[in-house]
């Protein structure tokens, strides 16, 4: 008998699931939706309000057609440029900041930077001021050494870009190469 009163205690306690709010969950997800978009739109924003206040610099110089020998020759990725020696300061005019993959030459007319699905451009010769290895530019840090930075001048700025070789001990070659070119153009001049 006290089975079946334990039984019947339990029977009554029992209730079902409370059924789920759809309509709160559906407008929680539509809210986090509109967030995440204005969020977008508010850096797309940002990004062409940058562009504009860099307007002032000129188009980029074009990679020729036959830009001459190569002394090296490099694949890896651009990770952008920024205003020299402020690694934060990224230049996002005429395609600067625009993260790609990446084939360098170098050659007596300078280094030509040929992206896939962003501009190409020409670093000439003259305007090369200095190779070194970093660890950072704006939006992307690594190990000490792990990217050239390449210090050239353009309408009357001096811009760092940062590339990454696919084989990081090119690197090295890569710097040595552009400084005793930059000594070699300096020479000239004086």
């Amino acid at each position: 008998m006290t089975h079946t009163i334990a039984s019947a205690v339990l029977a009554a306690e029992q209730k079902s699931a409370e059924v789920t709010d759809w309509s709160g969950r559906i407008g929680w997800v539509v809210g986090l939706l509109l967030f995440v978009a204005f969020v977008y739109w508010l850096m797309r924003q940002g990004w062409k309000w940058r562009g504009s206040l860099q307007s002032d610099l000129p188009p980029l110089p074009e990679v020729p057609d036959a830009p001459g020998a190569a002394k090296l020759a490099m694949s890896g990725r651009y990770h952008g440029s920024t205003t020299a020696g402020q690694w934060l300061d990224r230049i996002v005019a005429h395609g600067l900041g625009t993260r790609s993959r990446a084939e360098l030459t170098l050659t007596d007319t300078g280094i030509s930077v040929v992206r896939p699905g962003a501009d190409d451009f020409l670093i000439p010769a003259a305007a090369l001021r200095e190779a070194r290895l970093d660890k950072g530019i704006a939006g992307k840090v690594l190990t000490e050494g792990g990217l050239l930075i390449v210090t050239w001048e353009h309408g009357g700025t001096l811009l760092d870009s940062g590339f990454r070789s696919d084989r990081a001990a090119e690197h090295t070659d890569w710097t040595e190469a552009i400084n005793s070119m930059i000594e070699t153009t300096e020479g000239i001049a004086r």
